[in-house]
């Protein structure tokens, strides 16, 4: 499991590559604000917006989750511990005014990051940050 990457996935460099050709800027595991050895995988400071990109086995796809038979109890309830700190992190981003994106890693790259570009828009125009300023 030490070789599993934890950041700089194939999903998240696409949606990055992606998001820059865009001309969308943004920040690279960036510390959740307030909350220690958690990190937001791309963040768009400015306007508070975090976009999450979550393995399908660590966080609990409901789609391609798979339940290890080897130490089962201890996986299930390292995975659970998974999932709660992630909920844990939205509620905490959420009330501080972010808005918390979360996508799974078996989501089309492009379809992320449209979602994304169209969340950081209205985010600028909520925020009166739009393109004339």
């Amino acid at each position: 499991m030490s070789r599993q990457a934890s950041k700089d996935t194939g999903c998240e460099l696409a949606v990055r590559r992606l998001l820059h050709a865009a001309g969308l800027r943004y920040r690279v595991e960036y510390p959740v604000p307030g909350m220690a050895r958690r990190r937001i995988d791309v963040a768009f400071t400015s306007v508070k917006v975090a976009v999450l990109i979550d393995g399908c086995f660590w966080h609990g796809c409901p789609q391609h989750a798979t339940q290890p038979k080897s130490n089962a109890e201890w996986w299930r309830r390292k995975l659970d511990r998974n999932m709660a700190r992630d909920a844990e992190t939205t509620e905490h981003l959420t009330s501080a005014g972010w808005q918390v994106l979360r996508f799974w890693e078996h989501e089309a790259p492009e379809d992320v990051a449209v979602r994304v570009a169209a969340a950081v828009e209205r985010r600028k125009t909520q925020l009166g940050r739009g393109r004339n300023r």
